[in-house]
């Protein structure tokens, strides 16, 4: 993501812990080359050629799923349209990183599915299909979008 919005994605996933990764953003591909995703005015549905210039990677032959998780996924995904953007879940799991005090009383608002931010929103749609992406006692929600990457590297 490019702009203001991309360099704070870009501060709030340094914070995180993911130095300054050069992934930004995700998205569910839902089919009819259109994808939702989770954007500052709330979860949208949006077609993919708005990203024809930017590199992407895909979790195609990195994710082994049957057809019947797919539906899922995007059923999931298409619930979430028009869910708001959390600036403040980035703050959230800044804190929790570092252990802040206090951060723990965060954990269920950064599990809260009425905000999420983007890598929330993809994370969340594979929980909802019965699919949990990260095996390491995360607590929910707490993904970015860099995590997705070094998911499918």
């Amino acid at each position: 993501m490019g702009g203001d919005i991309g360099r704070l994605i870009r501060l709030g996933q340094w914070l995180n812990g993911d130095g300054f990764a050069d992934y930004e953003h995700a998205f569910v591909l839902v089919g009819d080359d259109e994808v939702v995703e989770a954007e500052p005015g709330g979860a949208r549905q949006a077609p993919l050629a708005e990203y024809d210039t930017h590199l992407m990677r895909w979790s195609s032959g990195h994710l082994q799923l049957t057809n019947d998780q797919r539906v899922e996924i995007v059923a999931a995904a298409r619930r979430y349209l028009r869910v708001p953007y959390s600036f403040l879940d980035y703050g959230a799991l800044a804190a929790h990183r570092f252990r802040l005090p206090g951060s723990s009383l965060l954990k269920g608002y950064v599990a809260d599915t009425r905000h999420l931010i983007c890598s929330q929103l993809v994370d969340q749609c594979y929980q909802d299909a019965g699919i949990h992406l990260f095996a390491d006692g995360r607590w929910p929600g707490y993904v970015t979008p860099a995590d997705l990457h070094r998911l499918i590297s």
